[in-house]
């Protein structure tokens, strides 16, 4: 445990913190205002302005990433950009086609619809956007047995943004049905503080470059972390330090927050010292219960960083801690039978 780290146990870890309005409130709203990404932007930059000269729509997109990388973002800057009203969902939502027909019949020219997490959609779902995609029409079942008609309504022009955080679900089908697919990476501690120097301003906050380089470091290269941390260490400022964040402020504030130097959370050293105690490739599975994690939050939410920073790998029979994960634990390759 870090030193601290009781201190703020009434607080949500910070990579479950969605404090929509607040994080609303720091997001960009236009291309130039966004940070990092410089290839996935300039892109939509050129796609965005071909289809405006035109007077056309802009092709449907598909966003994956990890989580936290500006996906949700970039689809309502793209809607600002081509100024046009934006629909928001996610694929859980949808559980069935009457779902999305209400939604698509009710989309005005132009329109953006977002559909977040689009890797959740069942099948038929799926399946129903096809047409809608290719053609702008549905068909619609009324009646059932013999009495039943077959329906088709014409829809008005419209952009898909999809965004998944595992592309590797999506069908071939699917996926070759959006005109622009772009993967969002992990940021650079440069353009972290650039993020967090704007996020610093509209906080009303004042922070040096040393204590934002901090929040950076250990924010795994993702803006939403390093908001939310922010947020929680601009609190401790303004209460102990007189509102200003330098990096002795940002490493206090961290500590009682439970990331450490290399930004893992308390999770994260649960997933590791769950490996060193087994000595032994660990299934997914295993590795949740022992944790007390969702299997799917663990792939999608800690797994990559772990695997990114090298302190864990993956192999054709599990999970696996690296020599740098033990080192990170304070332990010796051969110590795992110090958990027995």
């Amino acid at each position: 445990m870090l030193p601290g780290e009781t201190l703020m146990s009434s607080i949500p870890p910070a990579f479950d913190q969605r404090d929509d309005g607040a994080d609303r409130a720091l997001r960009p709203r236009r291309l130039q205002e966004f940070t990092g990404q410089r290839a996935v932007t300039a892109n939509l930059t050129v796609a965005i302005e071909a289809a405006r000269q035109r007077s056309d729509q802009l092709d449907h997109v598909l966003l994956s990433g990890p989580p936290g990388l500006g996906k949700t973002t970039l689809a309502h800057i793209m809607a600002a950009e081509m100024e046009a009203t934006i629909i928001e969902t996610a694929g859980p939502m949808l559980d069935k086609p009457g779902d999305l027909a209400g939604i698509l019949s009710g989309l005005q020219a132009g329109s953006v619809l977002f559909i977040d997490e689009v890797h959740s959609l069942k099948r038929v779902v799926e399946e129903y956007l096809y047409a809608a995609m290719e053609d702008y029409r549905i068909t619609i079942q009324l009646g059932e047995g013999a009495t039943t008609n077959a329906l088709t309504l014409n829809l008005a022009p419209f952009t898909l943004v999809a965004a998944t955080t595992r592309e590797g679900l999506l069908t071939a089908p699917f996926r070759s049905r959006f005109g622009i697919r772009e993967r969002l990476d992990l940021y650079a501690e440069e353009d972290l503080v650039s993020i967090l120097q704007r996020s610093a301003s509209l906080l009303q906050v004042n922070a040096d470059s040393d204590g934002l380089a901090t929040i950076a470091r250990r924010s795994r290269g993702t803006p939403r972390y390093a908001n939310n941390h922010l947020r929680r260490i601009r609190d401790l400022a303004q209460v102990r330090y007189d509102n200003m964040i330098t990096s002795a402020v940002a490493i206090e504030g961290l500590a009682m927050l439970g990331i450490d130097e290399a930004g893992l959370t308390e999770l994260d050293r649960r997933i590791l010292r769950a490996l060193a105690e087994a000595g032994r490739p660990v299934g997914l599975k295993t590795l949740a219960v022992q944790v007390g994690e969702e299997d799917g939050t663990i792939e999608d939410v800690y797994e990559p960083y772990l695997i990114q920073s090298g302190l864990l790998s993956k192999t054709p029979s599990g999970r696996l801690l690296t020599s740098k994960g033990y080192r990170h634990l304070g332990l010796d390759q051969g110590q795992q039978d110090l958990f027995a």
